[in-house]
């Protein structure tokens, strides 16, 4: 018999313990606003029941654990926007909730050159331990949102919060943001001039990645099958590092959103 296939995995016990947060916290969640907003990777816990990962706290605050800034600079743009907000409370090294099902990297064995040894070998039922606990619950909160604006006949005007590392493999990014998409560019397009327009920022152009439905799950899962405008957007870690940051692209973003909602509506109800 397989490890695959043993009964004692079959039966693992459920991850999260009494002492651990639930997967996600929403805020504002009667917001007004068309804009939801998403962040797979706002959070940097640890289920009590797997340790440390064996990764080294200095580690696991690095980009690989969580996406650097992008809490904070979430719920303030939710309050200035009145959006409803959603982010996710696991450290991405327990599972990437921006990541398919069957993606190799969805509990990643190393990590810009980090290994996870609480991530190594693990078993089919151990690595659906992780997806019944965190990715299920998470995506089926945001699937619930959705259905209810839907049903309720309001728009919905979609972005994907992220940040990213100034550095990766040794190379210097000269990006502030990046703004990324995959089949449908409709926000994208509109976005990127006017984040170019205001005049003191380099933006990526599906830079410093670019979406796949291979590579990503929020955007081909809730924007692209579902047909709302959307977006991901990517926001460089240097500048959204402390409190006066995040509440500066957040005023900046607010702007922004507040100048191409008419356009982006009319998208919206176009389909």
């Amino acid at each position: 018999m397989s490890r695959l296939d043993a009964p004692a995995d079959i039966l693992a016990p459920p991850l999260l313990g009494p002492q651990d947060p639930p997967p996600f916290t929403v805020h504002n969640p009667y917001g007004r606003s068309p804009f939801l907003l998403l962040a797979d990777h706002a959070g940097q816990r640890i289920p009590a029941a797997l340790g440390d990962l064996g990764v080294a706290p200095a580690e696991r605050d690095r980009h690989i654990g969580w996406d650097i800034g992008i809490a904070g600079t979430t719920r303030a743009l939710a309050r200035q926007l009145d959006a409803f907000a959603i982010e996710q409370t696991y450290s991405r090294l327990v599972i990437d909730c921006n990541r398919p099902l069957v993606s190799p990297t969805l509990i990643p064995e190393t990590s810009d050159g980090t290994a996870i040894p609480g991530n190594a070998g693990l078993s089919r039922s151990q690595r659906q331990q992780r997806i019944g606990a965190i990715h299920a619950p998470y995506h089926a909160r945001i699937a619930t949102e959705l259905d209810r604006r839907r049903d309720a006949g309001m728009p919905t005007l979609l972005v994907m919060m992220h940040s990213f590392t100034p550095v990766m493999n040794g190379a210097a990014r000269p990006w502030h943001a990046g703004v990324l998409y995959h089949r449908d560019a409709r926000f994208a397009q509109a976005l990127l001039q006017a984040l170019r327009e205001e005049g003191d920022l380099v933006v990526g152009d599906n830079q410093p990645y670019a979406v796949s439905s291979t590579s990503d799950y929020a955007v081909p899962v809730h924007g692209e099958a579902r047909g709302l405008v959307h977006v991901e957007l990517e926001i460089r870690q240097d500048l959204i590092a402390d409190a006066a940051g995040q509440q500066a692209w957040a005023a900046r973003l607010q702007r922004i959103f507040h100048a191409l909602q008419p356009t982006l509506l009319a998208h919206a109800a176009a389909g």
